[in-house]
């Protein structure tokens, strides 16, 4: 095995890092001996079990991967405690799409999983909506090849959206919604207690930007929310982590990714444009999403305008009563 890995080892040795009882002492230099040829190095490392040779590239990148990695924990971790996302005892549906983001979500998970002090279980959940040249095999062998426990949901939205939706129309509202109606059946009829999400921070500020443009209102999409009926508790863990990261990590996972378009629809022109925007703007001014994000979790409705939200009439009223007649406001002068 150690043979098959050195000889994979590209360039020149970068380090030894020797076991303290190698009979070579690599740990006295982490030189290699003056005028040895790269296989004779490679020949000596090998009877010095269990020694292990990596390129200085090599070096910074694992240090690279074992940073994003942690990062990523370490944000996943932070949102569940900030929130209270996760408790003893709760059953986690996570859904997984097949896209980067929730690979991601279910390898995080089961990894905070694996040290918690607290009992949950996950499950992860994927919807098959018979969408054309799906292939049905790649989840169900990736989730059992990892030990993964998991449930594919049959629902033919597909031919339901194409029937609907005019042709040339983004198909996504709509097919989002029946997603979501058959995910929160499900949950409900198996007992899940947290519906898990894959949508990072970028999705959260990008949804913030559309709500603002486009409706007229000012939310986004919250880390943890209580469904419309109260029945579902829907939790986003990556919250906190940015989807440059998430795809890096993705990659470096090697996961067995699917492609989002297969039902020939892209993403809606509104969202592309805003995350163009955000891109455009983090580019000239680094930090400015993550300056975004933080000011969702710091609102003051008394420098807003939400009446429903603050009681601005009450400010600095002389009368205990408040007054109804604000006809006179409202008419011409000399009426």
């Amino acid at each position: 095995m150690f043979d098959a890995q050195l000889d994979q080892l590209p360039g020149d040795i970068g380090s030894f890092v020797g076991h303290k009882e190698c009979p070579l002492d690599c740990r006295a230099s982490l030189a290699p001996p003056a005028g040895s040829s790269e296989t004779t190095i490679r020949r000596k490392m090998r009877g010095c079990f269990p020694v292990i040779a990596m390129t200085a590239t090599a070096i910074r990148k694992h240090a690279i991967d074992t940073r994003l990695a942690k990062r990523l924990r370490r944000q996943c971790a932070q949102a569940i405690a900030d929130f209270n996302m996760i408790e003893d005892g709760d059953r986690v549906m996570v859904c997984l799409s097949g896209g980067k983001d929730s690979y991601t979500l279910l390898a995080l998970l089961r990894q905070l999983q694996a040290k918690a002090p607290v009992c949950f279980e996950l499950v992860a959940v994927h919807l098959d909506q018979k969408q054309p040249d799906y292939d049905a095999n790649v989840l169900p062998d990736y989730l059992r090849s990892i030990g993964m426990p998991f449930h594919i949901v049959e629902q033919d939205t597909y031919s339901v959206v194409k029937r609907v939706v005019p042709e040339g129309k983004t198909m996504c509202g709509l097919c989002s919604r029946l997603r979501r109606g058959a995910l929160y059946n499900f949950a409900e009829r198996e007992g899940f207690t947290k519906i898990a999400l894959g949508h990072h921070r970028d999705d959260i500020v990008e949804t913030l930007f559309l709500n603002l443009f486009h409706h007229s209102t000012l939310k986004a999409m919250p880390p943890k929310l209580l469904s419309d009926d109260g029945r579902h508790v829907v939790i986003r863990p990556l919250a906190y982590c940015n989807e440059h990261d998430i795809a890096e990590y993705a990659r470096q996972e090697q996961f067995p990714v699917m492609p989002c378009n297969l039902c020939g629809s892209q993403q809606t022109l509104q969202r592309k444009a805003i995350k163009q925007m955000l891109t455009e703007w983090e580019y000239a001014h680094p930090g400015r999403v993550e300056n975004i994000f933080r000011a969702l979790s710091c609102v003051a409705p008394s420098h807003l305008a939400d009446r429903n939200r603050f009681d601005f009439a009450s400010l600095g009223r002389r009368s205990p009563i408040a007054s109804a007649q604000t006809e006179w406001l409202f008419g011409d002068a000399g009426e």
